[in-house]
């Protein structure tokens, strides 16, 4: 009995009642399923448009070019999002600098160079485990191994020792997304790389890391949009939450202290008047317009890429 054989699946049922009793169960259960599935995915899209419309709301008023052009100040109608917010894009930069040929490179030796052995398959569970560990656990990691062991080349509480800290937690993100992108590249392409005399590393630069550049720069771009968003891990490493001053664009700048907009939000929203309240609605919508951009750019060099690939 197959189930291209609709005749013989009657006949099997009607000599078995027991079988449509059960296959009536199952398709019960389906239904409920279903139904449970739906209702969680519309419970989380309204607690999201609930947020986004309270959000807006309380903060949309409040943005303005002053708002984004002025330091953060102890009173709420002068206050802005200055510092924090050229901190977070050179966070954000220092970050995409660190993590991307690292994390690319540990994917790409994963991937093609080492053998299957006891010790890739360690390094590849811890991979995925340090993928899934909270930030706080890197944030002490960074405290110790940034702030207080390389002091000399970070100078304690850093924009480099914050950037090295969410590099660490994002780095196992873009290696995994590397490794997925490059098994989607057909073996076929390598096997005729090498017919033609190819190195490994030729067949690899010229013909598969193109291929698989989209997924890679997708996963990228995603994993440093949560390092954006970090609050936890900066907090831990004494990322300051007031500064009236902007870091400075080049290598010294790199050893200056430095606050981040998710740091200046935690700061406005742990306070009880009601003004600065808005004001960290109105840096949440700065955030999330960040974030929105990030996104964009990677859907956008996606197309790119795959239009190029085909």
């Amino acid at each position: 009995m197959t189930a291209q054989d609709p005749k013989a699946f009657q006949n099997y049922s009607e000599a078995n009642p027991n079988f449509n009793a059960s296959l009536s169960d199952r398709y019960r259960l389906d239904k409920i399923l279903e139904f449970a599935a739906w209702t969680a995915t519309f419970f989380g899209l309204a607690m999201l448009v609930i947020l986004l419309i309270t959000v807006f709301r309380d903060g949309l008023f409040r943005l303005n070019w002053s708002f984004i052009t002025s330091y953060p100040s102890r009173n709420p109608s002068a206050a802005g999002i200055l510092s924090p917010l050229v901190g977070s894009i050179w966070l954000l930069i220092t970050v995409a600098l660190v993590s991307f040929p690292l994390g690319v490179g540990a994917g790409i030796y994963l991937e093609e160079y080492a053998s299957d052995n006891w010790l890739t398959r360690f390094v590849d569970i811890n991979i995925a485990n340090l993928a899934a560990v909270p930030s706080i656990i890197y944030g002490l990691l960074g405290l110790q191994l940034f702030v207080r062991w390389m002091f000399p080349i970070t100078n304690g509480r850093s924009v480099l020792a914050g950037a090295l800290t969410l590099s660490l937690l994002i780095l196992p993100v873009i290696i995994i997304a590397t490794r997925e992108a490059l098994r989607t590249v057909p073996d076929s392409i390598r096997q005729a790389g090498y017919a033609l005399g190819a190195t490994k590393w030729q067949v690899i630069r010229i013909q598969v890391f193109p291929l698989a550049l989209p997924g890679i720069l997708t996963g990228t771009i995603l994993a440093l949009s949560r390092a954006i968003g970090e609050t936890a891990s900066l907090i831990t490493i004494g990322a300051l939450t007031f500064i009236a001053f902007v870091p400075e664009l080049s290598l010294k700048g790199l050893q200056s202290p430095f606050t981040a907009l998710p740091i200046q939000i935690y700061n406005w929203v742990s306070r009880p008047q009601p003004e600065f309240h808005t004001n960290a609605a109105a840096a949440i919508i700065v955030l999330m317009i960040l974030l929105l951009l990030m996104n964009t750019t990677a859907i956008v060099l996606r197309n790119k890429f795959q239009k190029a690939r085909g």
